[in-house]
């Protein structure tokens, strides 16, 4: 019996944060960082699981029996809030929903030795959990949208990037994603820059604020979908960063937050934006090859190329 090995991409959402809920279009990336999983069949009837940094360092142990995924013991390593308890309930909970979707999967009186390798740093926000999801459903050989949504919530985009390994069009008609492939390779690439702000952002408590503030935005879910369009085509910095800062003029009056140039980087000289839920993660902004200097002296080490993040 061999070991069978699954990948996914990490992702970013370049625009439509909060309003992809609501069937806006909007522009998905790829990363060149993702997460792999490994599957070895084993005799004894265990799923012995093992969760990596990028760093190779284990961070979560468990084991579950098969095939009921009864949990056995778990053992967590990190810096990162809960506990193992709650994370091993979380895995099992996944692994019990694509049961359902599969009933076969996991069949068996026999177990398997599972790994995950994440090749991004875990606090970065790429998508740790989209990307795990993601190769629990190949494995499972169920649909990963069906498993995001029966186990969790979210609008998807990120289990698309997944899988696809192009800028994507991601928007939600009737609850079902529609993805288009995007040719987005912006000649002015050098002076589009990824930003660490190294505070994680519940998503969860962004989406539930947007959810309370938003009124009617029918008509905001329109000038979102355009800038998407727009921005994917753009042929000069000076008109992407123009999307860029109505695209946040616009996030900002819906949630009620400050625009992150305004909180943090006043005095920077490009357009900066949030992507996903506003306030943790990475942000883009445009510049030059001064760009990493004024951050790092602003204290935000991880200064990423946008060549050397997407796809």
């Amino acid at each position: 019996m061999d070991l069978k090995k699954y990948y996914s991409n990490g992702k970013l959402l370049l625009t439509g944060e909060y309003l992809v809920l609501d069937g806006a279009r909007s522009l998905a990336i790829p990363t060149k960082y993702g997460q792999d999983l490994t599957v070895t069949p084993i005799e004894q009837p265990e799923i012995i699981w093992g969760s990596f940094t990028n760093t190779g360092e284990c961070w979560f142990e468990a084991a579950f029996s098969s095939p009921n995924l009864r949990l056995i013991s778990a053992t967590f390593n990190s810096d990162k809030e809960g506990s193992s308890d709650q994370i091993a309930e979380t895995l099992q909970h996944i692994l019990q929903e694509a049961k359902n979707l599969n009933p076969d999967f996991l069949q068996t009186n026999n177990g398997y030795i599972v790994k995950t390798h994440l090749s991004f740093p875990q606090n970065w926000g790429l998508g740790s959990s989209s990307t795990l999801i993601n190769n629990i459903a190949s494995w499972a050989k169920v649909n990963p949208f069906d498993l995001l949504w029966n186990a969790f919530s979210g609008s998807g985009y990120d289990i698309a990037c997944a899988k696809y390994n192009v800028p994507i069009f991601y928007e939600l008609e009737n609850n079902q994603p529609t993805i288009t492939e995007v040719n987005f390779s912006p000649t002015f690439s050098d002076n589009l820059y990824f930003i660490f702000l190294n505070q994680k952002q519940n998503s969860r408590e962004g989406i539930k604020r947007y959810k309370e503030k938003r009124q009617n935005i029918q008509k905001e879910i329109q000038i979102i979908s355009q800038i998407s369009n727009k921005l994917s085509t753009a042929e000069s910095l000076p008109e992407f960063e123009e999307l860029l800062n109505t695209h946040e003029d616009l996030i900002s009056s819906i949630i009620e937050l400050p625009k992150v140039k305004d909180r943090l980087f006043t005095d920077y000289f490009g357009s900066v934006k949030s992507l996903g839920a506003w306030g943790g993660d990475f942000v883009l902004a445009t510049g030059n090859e001064d760009t990493s200097k004024y951050f790092k002296n602003k204290g935000f080490e991880v200064v990423i190329p946008f060549n050397e993040m997407i796809l």
